[in-house]
């Protein structure tokens, strides 16, 4: 878990953006571990030639995109030492000359580098300042002092380095010495790191990785020089590499001794369609249990995640993107996250559930949890909520797993107990993504956190719910398109983009065919001309639109609350719902479409009527909520007009 933080300014921090600690209990091997480099720190770095060649040309408009790319670089060349290993500078003659978990960096000169690093700093002197001159020199200062003293090629460097006996028996060797070292320079302490605040969301993370990369040389730059080990004096200061930790050793151990192991991932099967159609639950007149709504709570996260708070944590593995730019990118300007574990939010919502309903423990038939991002495993989440809520015997109490189509498939699986058991169920849908998602950006953008809870019970009169489907699996690119936890990304969630937009495009043709072949129940021509508003999961607004519109749906007739409240998967149907309600967007019984998609090519949709009635107040935490540091709180007035709902 990578938990957020609030420093000292009240502004939202990720400390796992900008403190790199690879999980190498996952790593198999150098492959994948060159395959993480490449992504993280080498796909976007420029070499120090390459920086010396644009400031000669011209080719920097401004002094940070200069400044940017100086940081990258220094990323990457301290791409090794970053994910792997602690410095410690020692005298040459007390350096152990025989343990295997020591080691030296074998390094190469940087040729020309004078000539590379004077074009360099001429060039920043002729560059205008992008946002703040004072600011930017600052950090120039910084990140030049690095720069400007590094002294070796990085595009040589392995990733596992010399053992003292591996490195003299090369004398030729090169490596650092530093002159006479202060044990007492200056260094950036964590808090201090994470307090760096900038009025501009970019300077603030630059400012951040200038300190980070600050501390990867703790000495007097301009002292250090290169020196063979036949050179070598006694009183020499060298720079020891010792692994951070345990796992770190052994991934080092496994290589040196070719023992990683080669895993092959299986080859998927062709995917088939079905031998004839999965058809929609149609609840008409005959149907053996009426279910009803009786109570609809949520729990939004109680801080607030803006978007320029996204851009003042970028890590060096971000395209620059504005704040504006995911805005147009994802139509969401802020998140909801909270600090609190996942089934408290998810208790909070059941409660106030309850008691909108009016219904009691005893009889509570069935408890049912969705969600995607619950670590609890024994006891199941549904099991917990029915303990913490008194409940001495359910039916079923389950946990389900079907990400953004959780609402969905909860709502059938209710339907179908309440066959059996004649008695309410209690369904709940939480998320907390706001610790999962690390460094991965798409999943950044959109994720939030959030809870919501339903109590449904067999009615004597109206129904609410018309129609259930579910849907999952497709072609195996589909099924992987969002992953968690992901080998390849740091155990983060992660989400490719084109095989999400690929499978909500197929799914969202086959539900409007579905609902243009289904009747109508209120005198019209199919049930899809029934509906009063669409409330889709709020996966990505601008997503959602692109692919609705050529199906015949109007962006008026559908519902977002995206733009306030990020992507809270299985819960965020229902809280877009209640939202709706609070917003006068539903202010009578209302049909509802209620679509949702997501990781493992699951889908599914819910046809119902949603009565202001039933919804309860949103439930509320005695933690403050933190305004955007450079945005006020947009109300739900303020998204439908931004949208054009």
């Amino acid at each position: 878990m990578k938990p957020f933080r609030l420093n000292k300014h009240g502004k939202l921090v990720f400390p796992c953006s900008i403190f790199v600690e690879l999980d190498f209990s996952i790593i198999s091997g150098l492959d994948h571990l060159q395959a993480i480099i490449r992504r993280d720190f080498e796909g976007k770095a420029p070499t120090g030639t390459e920086i010396a060649k644009r400031a000669a040309a011209g080719s920097y408009t401004t002094r940070y995109d200069l400044l940017r790319d100086i940081g990258l670089n220094l990323f990457w060349a301290n791409r090794f030492a970053l994910t792997m290993y602690d410095k410690r500078p020692t005298r040459w003659r007390d350096v152990p000359r025989n343990r295997e978990d020591v080691f030296v960096p074998l390094l190469q000169p940087w040729t020309d580098s004078k000539v590379k690093v004077a074009s360099v700093r001429d060039a920043y002197g002729q560059l205008k300042a992008k946002w703040n001159k004072t600011s930017e020199d600052q950090l120039f200062e910084m990140l030049f002092d690095v720069f400007s003293n590094k002294l070796y090629r990085a595009q040589e460097l392995p990733a596992i380095k010399a053992t003292i006996t591996e490195a003299l028996a090369a004398p030729d060797a090169m490596t650092t010495t530093l002159g006479k070292f202060n044990p007492d320079y200056r260094q950036y302490s964590s808090v201090e790191i994470l307090d760096a605040s900038e009025k501009q969301p970019e300077l603030e993370a630059l400012r951040r990785w200038a300190m980070v990369l600050h501390n990867q040389h703790p000495w007097d730059r301009s002292r250090a020089k290169l020196k063979t080990f036949d050179e070598m004096e006694d009183d020499d200061v060298v720079v020891l590499f010792y692994p951070k930790n345990r796992d770190v050793l052994d991934f080092i151990n496994h290589v040196k001794s070719g023992a990683t192991p080669t895993s092959q991932s299986p080859k998927p099967d062709p995917a088939i369609a079905p031998v004839k159609p999965l058809l929609p639950i149609v609840l008409g007149d005959d149907y053996p249990v009426q279910p009803k709504l009786e109570g609809l709570a949520i729990r939004k996260g109680e801080v607030i995640c803006s978007n320029e708070d996204v851009v003042r944590n970028s890590p060096p593995s971000w395209s620059p993107m504005g704040a504006d730019e995911i805005t147009e990118k994802t139509g969401i300007e802020r998140r909801r996250y909270t600090a609190e574990p996942l089934e408290n939010i998810a208790l909070e919502a059941a409660r106030a559930a309850m008691k909108h309903s009016g219904r009691t423990p005893g009889e509570i038939g069935a408890v049912l949890f969705c969600s995607c991002t619950s670590s609890r495993l024994i006891p199941s989440t549904a099991t917990w909520l029915s303990g913490q809520l008194g409940i001495m015997q359910t039916h079923c109490s389950a946990d389900i797993i079907a990400a953004c189509a959780g609402f969905p498939y909860g709502m059938a699986e209710a339907v179908r107990l309440m066959r059996e058991v004649e008695r309410p169920v209690l369904l709940v849908m939480a998320e907390k993504f706001s610790d999962k998602i690390g460094n991965a950006r798409p999943s950044r953008m959109i994720f939030g956190d959030g809870a919501a809870a339903m109590v449904i019970a067999p009615s004597e009169g109206k129904r609410d719910i018309e129609v259930v489907q579910t849907y999952a699996s497709g072609p195996f690119s589909q099924v992987n398109s969002i992953i968690w936890p992901n080998h390849d990304f740091d155990n983060d969630i992660t989400v490719y983009g084109p095989e999400v937009k690929s499978l909500v495009k197929r799914y969202l043709d086959q539900m409007m065919g579905e609902l243009s072949e289904l009747k109508s129940i209120k005198g019209g021509k199919a049930l899809i001309d029934d509906i009063d508003v669409i409330v889709p999961h709020q996966a990505n607004k601008t997503m959602i639109i692109d692919i609705a519109v050529p199906q015949g749906i109007k962006a008026s007739d559908i519902y977002f609350n995206i733009a306030e409240v990020g992507n809270a998967s299985a819960a965020s149907s229902p809280i877009a719902m209640a939202d709706a309600v609070y917003d006068k967007a539903v202010t009578k019984r209302s049909l509802i479409f209620a679509p949702g998609f997501g990781a493992g090519a699951v889908g599914g949709y819910v046809v119902m009527w949603l009565d202001p009635a039933v919804v309860a107040p949103e439930v509320t935490t005695s933690l403050t909520m933190r305004p955007s540091p450079t945005t006020a709180h947009s109300s739900i007035e303020d998204v439908k007009e931004a949208f054009g709902g």
